[in-house]
């Protein structure tokens, strides 16, 4: 159960710097006053789906490693295909709640 526990931890603390550097490319941190132009949403949401990719693509070569015998641990496997699980799970939410908000936005009378 212990083991869990770190990847946990890692993957909150790379979530809490994914969270740092999008709010400091957009020039949210408080008291920044760099004239630095802010990173375009697009191109953040590229940045996360092409990771969501690479994540995809780990677990499937750990996945393939696995069954042809090649020295990836089962443990190994399991842990790069949950990663990839979870980011899915993640950007899939996330396009749900862009969707929901943008269907909210043209519901609105004006």
């Amino acid at each position: 159960m212990l083991s869990a526990i770190g990847p946990m931890t890692s993957a909150t603390q790379a979530l809490q710097s994914l969270g740092d550097l999008g709010a400091s490319k957009a020039g949210l941190t408080t008291g920044a006053t760099t004239n630095a132009s802010p990173t375009p949403f697009s191109e953040l949401l590229t940045d996360a789906v092409s990771q969501v990719n690479q994540l995809q693509t780990q677990a499937q070569a750990a996945v393939s490693g696995l069954m042809t015998g090649s020295g990836v641990d089962v443990h190994q496997a399991m842990i790069a295909t949950e990663k990839a699980s979870m980011s899915f799970e993640l950007a899939l939410s996330v396009r749900n709640k862009a969707v929901q908000a943008y269907q909210s936005v043209i519901g609105m009378q004006f």
